[in-house]
């Protein structure tokens, strides 16, 4: 179709759509423009360094691209310590919260107590105030107790943080339950055991998958606690990514390893998004 043969009121339209649109969505529109710009840009700068070998100003893109700084930044010998321990410390927190916190949960859902309300709620005392405070606090405190630069006062620190996610979301799993089914089964002669383990925990289970990968990966990300009680004999992967980022003149070293440690995250956050088909996570913060 050529120009000429375009109805002439077909621009005229078109401008006063694109203009009532903006009126009526403008403020929405502003807003995912500056919502892409911020997450997207630093995700393209960081994808486009990693892969990049020779970039220079002003060109918008990588004048030359390889994997020659992906075989150094993984045969650097901080990395290769940091990475693995960081990883099982990760599991071991995530181990022992689930073990001090979903039958915390489910006593929180089932029992009926004075003060369990508040209790609960004390729990959000660790994201409603400025983090980096709270570290220095107990960090005063762990000095005392000689934890500072200890695995045992990292483990410490980052079960603080964990504490919401490992209480709420299950809480609110357990609480979810139609109690009839249970008790039906109470009923016919089944154990408490075998009605937990055959009833309760299949209708929990993906609450409680989702906030262990969660929870995983808050505690793989954890920098501030682990560089305050950490340092300088405990040093994980988020710690050592400060200097790999700030204090290194190979910028590729740390796009590198940020694009790394990004995947899987995002894979596990695609993974409990998935398991929480059931609501649980809004359900959980009162949603």
């Amino acid at each position: 179709m050529t120009t000429a043969a375009i109805p002439p009121n077909f621009w005229t339209s078109t401008r006063r759509s694109f203009a009532a649109t903006i009126r009526r969505d403008g403020f929405g529109l502003l807003a995912m423009i500056v919502l892409i710009l911020v997450i997207l840009g630093p995700l393209y700068s960081v994808v486009l360094w990693a892969f990049a070998e020779r970039w220079q100003y002003p060109s918008l893109i990588p004048t030359q691209f390889g994997l020659r700084y992906w075989g150094e930044t993984f045969s650097r010998a901080d990395i290769l310590r940091a990475l693995p321990f960081s990883i099982v410390l990760a599991l071991v927190v995530t181990l022992l919260s689930a073990v001090i916190c979903l039958p915390a949960a489910y006593a929180f859902a089932r029992m009926k107590f004075r003060g369990r309300q508040l209790l609960l709620l004390s729990f959000l005392a660790t994201n409603a105030f400025p983090r980096f405070g709270l570290y220095v606090s107990i960090a005063v405190i762990f000095f005392r107790l000689n934890l500072i630069g200890t695995v045992q006062g990292v483990i410490l620190i980052q079960l603080v943080n964990t504490l919401l996610l490992m209480i709420w979301i299950p809480t609110a799993a357990f609480q979810a339950v139609d109690r009839s089914l249970e008790e039906a089964a109470l009923d016919v002669g089944a154990s408490p055991l075998r009605v937990f383990i055959q009833i309760t925990l299949p209708m929990v289970m993906p609450a409680l998958s989702a906030a262990l990968l969660l929870t995983f990966v808050n505690t793989f990300y954890e920098a501030q606690g682990a560089l305050i009680v950490g340092l300088p004999r405990v040093v994980t992967m988020p710690v050592l990514m400060y200097s790999l980022i700030n204090s290194q003149l190979v910028v590729q070293y740390g796009a590198v390893v940020s694009f790394v440690l990004w995947m899987p995250s995002l894979l596990l956050l695609l993974v409990a998004n998935r398991l929480l088909r059931g609501g649980y996570l809004t359900a959980g913060f009162g949603v």
